[in-house]
């Protein structure tokens, strides 16, 4: 099937889903994970109506955003940001959902303090405990509390995880609602979005309440 129809898939799934649970379907956002995928699949999943999409690796999505600026395209940036790469990604990228450690978030609040805004994050939390990914532990997350909420700059808006692959998703997810809740009330009003579920599991964190799904290969077929 082609990128529409794909489209049109997952959506009456996220649909269906959504329903299960006793929820709206609007407050679901659909986001095409494009690494990799060329400028004029993008292009056509956007005439599918597609309007928020995410890049994992900082120069691939900034030559995208380019190509398509004749688009009222939003980007976001979901990939490991290395350091160096701060201050292009927030000049670039609507938002980051990968604020893996305080170093990192004290480097985006720099960042957008020269830039004179206060940038969207999501705070990634590594709930499998896995040397192979970056994030958070809940720990550190939850000592790291009172200078990420002083981090003036920063518009916290959520967090994101990754459960570990090969694992039942559902665990990770409800955790990642239940510590979402936990933490409200110290970001404020807008802490409110999980960016979590991919293109084998998200249905399940729609169950779960995810209210931004990451979606590449279930939309843009196989990467190459």
């Amino acid at each position: 099937m082609g990128i529409r129809e794909n489209i049109q898939r997952v959506r009456e799934r996220i649909e269906r889903a959504a329903l299960r649970a006793g929820r709206n379907p609007g407050e679901i956002r659909l986001m095409g994970a494009t690494k990799t995928v060329p400028p004029e699949k993008i292009r056509e999943a956007y005439g599918a109506g597609l309007r928020l999409f995410g890049e994992n690796r900082v120069q691939e999505g900034i030559r995208k955003i380019q190509e398509l600026k004749d688009l009222p395209i939003e980007f976001h940036f979901i990939g490991v940001l290395q350091s160096n790469k701060v201050r292009k990604a927030v000049e670039n990228f609507s938002a980051v959902h990968s604020v893996s450690s305080l170093k990192l978030a004290r480097k985006i609040s720099s960042a957008a303090l020269q830039k004179g805004i206060s940038y969207p994050v999501f705070f990634e939390l590594n709930l499998g405990a896995e040397e192979s990914k970056s994030g958070f532990s809940e720990k550190e997350f939850f000592s790291s509390l009172e200078e990420l909420s002083s981090l003036s700059n920063l518009k916290p808006l959520g967090l994101m995880t990754i459960p570990p692959l090969g694992e039942d998703p559902q665990p990770y997810f409800i955790r990642l609602r239940e510590i979402l809740e936990e933490v409200k009330g110290v970001f404020g009003p807008q802490f409110k979005e999980l960016s979590m579920g991919m293109s084998d599991d998200y249905e399940i964190a729609v169950e779960e309440g995810a209210t931004i799904l990451r979606i590449g290969r279930a939309i843009f077929g196989e990467r190459k």
